[in-house]
């Protein structure tokens, strides 16, 4: 691991970010509902408000974030360089990362001191969040380097926003309450775990989050190496 060539990386994304309107929307989606949060009244309970910004957040600016950026690199082929450059797999992919971390943790923050966090404060809770949010990093990597052109990546932005960002909204619609199938299938995705975290001891949540982080991160490493293998 190159800290100089993750640096540099770093810097061209974080200027590439200032440049991009629509990214700097986005990030600012999740204080928005945030912020109309907070005017709710949710009878003291808010855990379902903090759980909806924290899939927001990680589906819209996290993996949203990583699909545009790694999209745009295809686009403009300098992921090629990337690639050919002395730079390893972990230089890119933490180079990457870093600045959409950042970003990530600046915007829950910020949308969390609005409407609260103290349903994350316990240490299963804290350690599933984790794991969620290094899921959507790598999911945004795989789906980016799948995606052919940078105006599709909407194609695949608004899927994922829809089935794991807002997944517990999804489980108050009819088709999911009469649906047993879709039910149960949606009750293992993430954002439904660490609400599983939230409501129960068991530490089985954890483990199925665990299993969509790795899946996550053998996809980017397949779509990587085809990437690699292409150039």
């Amino acid at each position: 691991m190159n800290t100089q060539r993750i640096a540099a990386i770093f810097e061209k994304d974080y200027k590439d970010f200032l440049k991009n309107s629509s990214l700097l929307v986005t990030a600012a989606i999740p204080i928005f509902m945030a912020l109309l949060y907070s005017q709710m009244d949710f009878g003291g309970e808010m855990t379902f408000a903090v759980f909806t910004i924290v899939g927001i957040t990680f589906s819209a600016v996290t993996a949203g974030s990583m699909i545009t950026m790694m999209a745009e690199e295809k686009e403009k082929n300098t992921l090629r360089g990337l690639i050919q450059s002395p730079a390893s797999f972990i230089d890119i992919i933490i180079g990457k990362c870093l600045l959409t971390s950042v970003v990530t943790i600046i915007v829950l923050g910020i949308s969390l001191l609005l409407i609260g966090f103290e349903p994350l404060l316990e240490t299963r809770m804290i350690i599933g969040t984790i794991l969620a949010f290094i899921f959507f990093l790598f999911l945004g990597i795989g789906v980016g380097l799948f995606a052919k052109t940078l105006a599709s990546t909407y194609v695949y932005t608004t899927p994922i926003m829809i089935l794991f960002g807002f997944t517990p909204i999804l489980l108050s619609i009819d088709f999911f309450i009469n649906n047993k199938v879709a039910s149960t299938i949606i009750e293992y995705f993430p954002m439904i775990q660490l609400l599983e975290i939230d409501e129960t001891s068991s530490w089985v949540p954890l483990g199925i989050i665990g299993i969509w982080l790795v899946a996550s991160i053998i996809f980017a490493f397949v779509l990587f190496k085809k990437a690699v293998k292409d150039d």
